[in-house]
Formats: C-alpha cells, sequence, structure tokens
C-alpha cells in the first residue's frame, strides 16, 4: 500500500512500476532490495527516464525519512531503469535475449506486481505469454499424454540455470564479497521460484478436471482461455503457487509441510537484522563454522530434503511431470 501510494502517479495506460523480488512475494523483511523498473508499453519518448529518475528520487527520500526502509536495486543495473516491452516480447532466444532481458521476463511472469496503475503491465503478461503458448506445437498437436508448455516450461527452467551460474559469475566478480547472504537465497527463495514456475506450467496440464476436459480444450487451440487459466494462476505469490500445487496430494503433507515450514524459518531468519547483516559480510573462511552460516545451512538442506520427497517420486502426476519434464 505505501508503495502503491507513493509511485501511482508514474503509472498510465503505457507505463507501469512493476516491482519484483521480496515485494512480490509478500516477504520483505528488514534490509530487503526493492527491485523495480518502469515498463515501457507504448511510444519510447525522452521523458520516461525523467520518470526513472523521479521515481529513483522519490525511493530514497522516502528510504532517508525513514518511511521504507529498503536497499537501492542490485548493481548489475537489470532493475532500477526503464523495460521495453519490445525486447521482453520479441527476443525470447537468440543473442539479443540477453541476461538481463531473461531475468526481467521472467521474473514478470512469476515474482512481479505492479504499483498503481497496470494497463501497460497486463498487457505485456499477456503477451508474453501469448509468444510461449501460441508457437508451442507441441502443446497443441503434440501426441504425447501431457500438455505442458515446453517453450515456456524450458525458459524457466534455462532462467533456473542461469541464476546459479551467475551465482558463480558473481561470486568471482565480487571477490566473495555477500558469498553466504547470496547462497543461502539461492538455496531457497531461488529454487522456489523455479519450483512455482515449474508448477505453474503443470497446471496446463493437471487444472482439468478430466481427460475428455483437457483433450476437448487443447483440441481448439483455445490460447486466449489458456492465458486466462496461466495469468490465474501466476498471480499469486511463488510459495502460493506451490502450496496450491501440493494441496491436491494429501500423501505429501508430511513432506509439504516440512518444506513450507523450512522456508518460514527461512524468511524468520532474514528478518533478524543479525543474522541478515552477519551472512552478508561473513566472509567465505568463515562460513563453514560460523553458527549463523550453519542454522542457513540447515535450513535449506531440510527444504531441499522436501523438495526431493515432493518432486523426485513416480507416485504421483505432479512427480511424473518433473521427471518426465523436469530431468531431461
Amino acid at each position: 500500500m505505501l508503495l502503491n501510494n507513493a509511485l501511482s502517479e508514474y503509472a498510465n495506460s503505457d507505463l507501469s512500476v512493476v516491482a519484483f523480488g521480496s515485494v512480490a512475494r509478500r516477504e520483505v523483511t528488514d534490509g530487503s532490495d526493492l527491485d523495480w523498473t518502469l515498463l515501457v508499453d507504448g511510444i519510447s519518448r525522452p521523458e520516461h527516464m525523467d520518470v526513472v529518475h523521479a521515481i529513483s528520487g522519490k525511493l530514497k527520500l522516502m528510504n532517508e525519512q525513514g518511511a521504507l526502509g529498503m536497499r537501492p536495486p542490485g548493481r548489475e543495473g537489470v532493475f532500477g531503469s526503464l523495460a521495453s516491452t519490445h525486447n521482453l516480447i520479441h527476443h525470447i532466444g537468440g543473442e539479443e535475449d540477453t541476461n538481463a532481458n531473461t531475468t526481467r521476463r521472467i521474473l514478470l511472469l512469476l515474482e512481479s506486481v505492479p504499483l498503481g496503475k497496470s494497463e501497460a503491465y497486463d498487457r505485456v503478461m499477456r503477451n508474453v505469454l501469448w509468444r510461449y503458448l501460441d508457437e508451442d506445437r507441441s502443446l497443441w498437436f503434440g501426441s504425447g499424454p501431457y500438455k505442458v508448455p515446453h517453450f515456456l516450461f524450458n525458459d524457466v527452467a534455462r532462467y533456473w540455470r542461469t541464476m546459479a551460474v551467475d551465482f558463480a559469475y558473481k561470486q568471482r566478480a565480487r571477490n566473495n564479497d555477500g558469498f553466504a547472504l547470496r547462497n543461502t537465497k539461492l538455496r531457497l527463495s531461488r529454487k522456489l521460484l523455479f519450483m512455482a514456475g515449474m508448477v505453474a506450467c503443470f497446471e496446463c496440464h493437471l487444472g482439468f478436471s478430466s481427460d475428455k476436459e483437457r483433450n476437448s480444450f487443447y483440441g481448439q487451440k483455445q490460447v486466449p482461455a489458456l492465458i486466462d487459466r496461466l495469468q490465474q494462476v501466476l498471480s499469486q505469490t511463488p510459495l502460493n503457487i506451490l502450496a496450491a500445487g501440493l494441496l491436491r496430494y494429501k500423501q505429501l503433507d508430511a513432506y509439504s509441510k516440512k518444506l513450507l515450514d523450512s522456508y518460514e524459518e527461512f524468511v524468520i531468519m532474514l528478518n533478524e537484522p543479525n543474522s541478515r547483516e552477519r551472512l552478508e559480510k561473513m566472509s567465505v573462511d568463515e562460513f563453514e563454522e560460523d553458527p549463523v552460516a550453519k542454522r542457513a545451512r540447515t535450513i535449506s538442506h531440510q527444504f531441499h530434503d522436501a523438495v526431493r520427497q515432493i518432486f523426485l517420486t513416480s507416485d504421483t502426476d505432479l512427480g511424473k511431470l518433473t521427471i518426465e519434464y523436469g530431468v531431461f
């Protein structure tokens, strides 16, 4: 509500201010980054950069006045500036699909929320999904037993691997600065993001009451209707997407509880100023023996064990889909 009220004046029919990260996940803690972008869906104008500067200035002032308590976007420059919808929609794959473009696009789908007017944001979401779904021949005409959007799923999986590779890149580029915090986030919130994307794709198959209903739906290539279905799923936070998918399987309740409990413990830990600061400032040499790092590893191991028990099993449709699409 605070950010909506502060930034709504900068949005119009062609511009949306979009927040990502912990704001979109509803997991803001003391010291969280405020990752945002000005999404332009229309004619690019020189004055759009003035809007970016105005937003940056307002957020800085709010922090100085103690009204916000969030950090500015990271140093890579992916956020805190303009994002062109042309690149998001037309550069999916290929040399022009940079890491920054992929990051903005996948996070737009899985981990974003508009601040203020959402007209531009809503259009871009639908157009990005249209690219993924309309061009996926195997989804509409394939003879396989499952209806999963391969194009979209592969891009979500690619982004997960990109995050893992970029972790190693940042470790070297930053001379291990912030290693422990980034390591913990990769094991938990970043992994959660991938699982939410995976479950959202699987909902294209699982979200039907019968095989007859599913076959009838895909037999008519109803792209707008499938976009509507996916948007309903993606309008939730990643944690809620995952939780909703797990509710189908009572036999997984113990593992689901373990997963959700460990993730809650992770968020609690990040909200403890001393713990977060310790993870940020800890050297690599201290990582193995430091009590805070040990706690973070314990949480991540519990989370990972639950993930394996839930997704790497052939006892549920969710597990079968994961083995079919998430491994090879």
